[in-house]
């Protein structure tokens, strides 16, 4: 027979299962996470909470001035600090640091949402993969590469 004493056991180990479900499956987030608005400096570092961020496991190279017209003032700067800009937008990015450099900044993995702000360069040729970078990241610059998007040649529609 069934016994009504199981009950409220049961009910707590259902009610445990169900919170350690929640803690495994939701996105790690610690104290020294950066979550707010940002700005993108003209090298294609972030400024966030007055922290200089340069994005985890990418090189952003130098490809010349181009210049945003329709803005006022005119902003005049790389083509990844533009493409940069156009992900981002007025909207909150949430970074993870990794390391901290000797003059103070920090080297983070950036997210949009849930895109990761130095695959998005590299999909699109605008950054380089570094040496420490995941083998993703490396994967990511050769299809770029090959397709000759960004610094690799041919601009996508998109910046």
């Amino acid at each position: 027979m069934y016994s009504n004493r199981n009950k409220p056991i049961r009910r707590h180990i259902l009610l445990f299962s169900f919170a350690w479900c929640l803690a495994a499956f939701a996105p790690a987030s610690s104290a020294a996470d950066l979550f707010s608005y940002t700005m993108v400096q003209d090298d294609g570092t972030l400024k966030i909470k007055g922290k200089i961020v340069h994005l985890f496991g990418v090189y952003v190279p130098d490809t010349g001035r181009t210049c945003r017209t329709n803005v006022r003032p005119v902003r005049c700067t790389s083509r990844a600090a533009h493409a940069l800009e156009f992900k981002i937008g007025p909207r909150f990015v949430r970074c993870e640091p990794t390391a901290q450099n000797p003059d103070g900044s920090l080297v983070a993995r950036c997210y949009l949402e849930e895109q990761d702000l130095s695959a998005y360069l590299l999909e699109r040729g605008w950054a380089v993969a570094t040496p420490d970078a995941p083998f993703a990241y490396t994967a990511m610059e050769r299809i770029a590469r090959s397709r000759g998007v960004g610094v690799w040649g041919i601009a996508l529609g998109e910046p």
